[in-house]
């Protein structure tokens, strides 16, 4: 029985790895890596000659099924995501009381480096960590897939972003280079997301800040991840001092009225029936109408221009909101110690 479990270990690791330097696609990479960047050929060649297909990493891109639906599965969907409470399901973890109290000992343990980032960005400490509490739990959750194998997988398996993760790839290995690292030695998330922010090689390049001024951006560093985020949100226009939402009210338990989501802007006087909770606030710029959906009703928010810079940093109007709800409640802690 013993040899029968480790003859199927072994045929399953050789399964898993793949020597992609003959395809074609690699050969092109490469080469435009060796023309550009000044790369060896040899060493390329070591890279691609054994790298271990992330498949679980692959599933989440392949093409959605068009197959039709089962009465059974739609039931069993119907279960797992019911008509009312997204939002609900959504915050439970991301806003959590441990999740604040984290942040809280994140900050204060980082202080002098979120005060000098603050300082020097604009951006508000509290808002930089819960994006580093929402990407990778304060680090503690950076991600357990090998980022080159992860997006050598991406970029050459079949799947519909091929072409996004070719891109990706090609960065990374530059990166590599340029930060002296060894690209087989780093980890991330099952799209290839990079440190205590999550940055995808490209926005690493974009976005990355060499903080504590050692030569290299090491987004697993808490110094440059910590003004890689700021320097990403300021770069978005984030707006120094001025607010980022606040919760509205409007007449009835479930909202229809005007079209949500960060996408749409309107003037506030346009908006009848709808006015913030709290008695002033500071902002008279364009807003979105950003709907929460709960279970017994729909929440309303104003999101400002700042909410919005969030939203580049993850194209959801549920994230920011998870940023901001969880900045807030940070703030309000920090404030109380």
């Amino acid at each position: 029985m013993k040899k029968i479990v480790i003859l199927l270990v072994v045929i399953t690791l050789i399964v898993s790895a793949k020597d992609y330097t003959k395809n074609p696609k690699t050969v092109s990479l490469m080469d435009s890596l060796i023309e550009k960047h000044g790369f060896v050929q040899g060493d390329l060649e070591k890279l691609f000659a054994n790298v271990k297909v992330q498949n679980s990493a692959l599933r989440a891109f392949l093409p959605k099924s068009k197959k039709k639906l089962t009465p059974k599965q739609i039931e069993i969907l119907k279960k797992r995501y019911p008509k009312y409470g997204a939002w609900d399901r959504y915050s439970k973890n991301k806003i959590s009381i441990s999740r604040v109290n984290q942040g809280v000992a994140f900050v204060q343990k980082h202080q002098e480096i979120f005060e000098k980032v603050e300082e020097k960005y604009g951006v508000p400490m509290e808002y930089i960590a819960a994006i580093i509490g929402i990407e990778s739990a304060y680090g503690r959750n950076v991600g357990k897939y090998p980022v080159f194998d992860t997006l050598t997988t991406l970029a050459f398996e079949k799947n519909r972003r091929n072409r996004f993760f070719t891109k990706e790839l090609m960065k990374f290995i530059q990166l590599s280079k340029t930060e002296k690292f060894n690209p087989k030695n780093v980890y991330g998330s099952y799209a290839g997301a990079i440190g205590l922010g999550q940055f995808m090689p490209s926005n690493y390049e974009a976005y990355g800040v060499d903080f504590n001024e050692d030569g290299r951006i090491t987004l697993q560093k808490p110094k440059d991840a910590i003004a890689s985020i700021a320097n990403y949100l300021k770069k978005n226009r984030w707006r120094k001092g001025e607010e980022v939402a606040t919760r509205v009210s409007y007449k009835g338990e479930r909202f229809s009225k005007y079209k949500t989501g960060y996408k749409h802007t309107y003037e506030r006087k346009v908006l009848k029936g709808i006015e913030p909770k709290i008695n002033k606030w500071d902002y008279n710029g364009e807003v979105r109408l950003i709907k929460l959906n709960r279970e017994k009703y729909d929440e309303l928010w104003y999101g400002a221009k700042n909410f919005f810079v969030i939203t580049r940093y993850n194209h959801s109007a549920y994230y920011a909101m998870s940023v901001h709800q969880l900045a807030v409640k940070i703030r309000e802690k920090l404030n109380e110690n």
